[in-house]
């Protein structure tokens, strides 16, 4: 069944140069790729080691090349996380979002059959973010992927709404991605932001989201998380249990409970296990999770799909979570790729 349309919804580019944001803006805080030898390159922010990439990092033809192997016939296009770069000046971050946008949008014309793109925003001025979210969507892109956080906002903070509220409007996807993980100070060995902050991050987005009532508002948003969701479905139990004894505490903005949100939003795959996939699936619902890798980068699914492909169900539900669950969250008709397809052929 590894012919089975699929699309991964949760990978990540950068362009091969990066200007000198530190020298443009008069400060540092920006990466900046090292080109230290051929295919490779170091993730430098001013002078501290951040990242080792390779060329699959950047080159479309690279990952194209993978993905033919590996059974994947679109990728969702999104930056590193680390390139939000919300807590620099508004103007600054929003340079620095065109230039990444232009990016994804020009690899997204050139591959139509291949790529889908999603771009950064500056979320620390709602007002500006609406305005580069608006041309994201007039320059091809689908939406745009967010942090967990937006320095001291949580997604609930009211300044935020207009930006979710222009999404909806526009029918843009929004992906929500951890980022500068919660207690990182506390967690300075064994990756442990990595492995223990970024799924509280994701839980905290999807808390925020839910009790800020933000899906309530706006049950057209079409919003996926990263990761399976992080913690969160492991805890929503706990999660409704402290609704039902606090709302004192818990229902000040919305006083729906949690539950009934799950099935309204989208998850990825990117859970490593088959019982928690399981779990997961069956909490939200198969055509709420959409396969995503977290291509190129090692803590993702080093085999696009393979759990997916793993599990008992049929060719269909496998279907739905490889490809389906993506069109619908993306807005997005399988026969837009075979259009595509046949267009550049001729």
């Amino acid at each position: 069944m590894k012919d089975l349309f699929t699309i991964d919804i949760h990978t990540h580019i950068l362009p091969e140069n990066i200007p000198n944001f530190r020298k443009k803006f008069g400060y540092g805080g920006f990466i900046h790729l090292d080109h230290h030898c051929p295919g490779c390159a170091r993730m430098m922010m001013d002078d501290k080691f951040f990242r080792e990439v390779e060329d699959n990092c950047w080159s479309a033809e690279k990952r194209m090349e993978e993905c033919n192997h590996q059974h994947v016939d679109v990728q969702v296009l999104s930056t590193v996380p680390v390139m939000f770069s919300y807590w620099a000046t508004p103007k600054d971050t929003l340079t620095l979002s065109k230039f990444l946008n232009d990016h994804i949008a020009e690899i997204v014309e050139r591959y139509p059959t291949r790529f889908v793109g999603l771009g950064t925003v500056p979320m620390q001025d709602p007002k500006l973010a609406i305005k580069e979210l608006e041309r994201c969507m007039k320059i091809g892109l689908s939406g745009i992927q967010i942090g967990s956080h937006i320095n001291d906002w949580n997604l609930s903070e009211p300044a935020l709404f207009p930006v979710f509220e222009a999404a909806a409007e526009l029918g843009a996807a929004i992906f929500v991605h951890p980022w500068d993980m919660m207690a990182k100070d506390k967690m300075e060995r064994y990756w442990l932001p990595w492995l223990v902050g970024m799924p509280a991050e994701t839980s905290l987005a999807i808390c925020s989201m839910i009790f800020g009532g933000v899906f309530e508002r706006l049950p057209d948003l079409r919003v996926a998380f990263a990761h399976g969701g992080g913690s969160f479905p492991a805890t929503i139990g706990r999660i409704e249990h402290g609704f039902d004894v606090r709302p004192d505490l818990c229902a000040i903005d919305n006083p729906v409970n949690p539950k009934s949100y799950l099935g309204k939003f989208w998850l990825d795959s990117l859970v490593h296990d088959p019982q928690m996939l399981e779990f997961v699936a069956g909490l939200i619902g198969k055509d709420k999770v959409a396969l995503g890798t977290d291509y190129p980068f090692p803590l993702g699914e080093l085999e696009p799909g393979n759990l997916i492909h793993s599990m008992p169900w049929t060719s269909e539900d496998k279907e739905m979570l490889l490809s389906g669950a993506a069109l619908k969250w993306l807005n997005l008709p399988k026969g837009k790729f075979v259009k595509a397809a046949k267009s550049q052929a001729r």
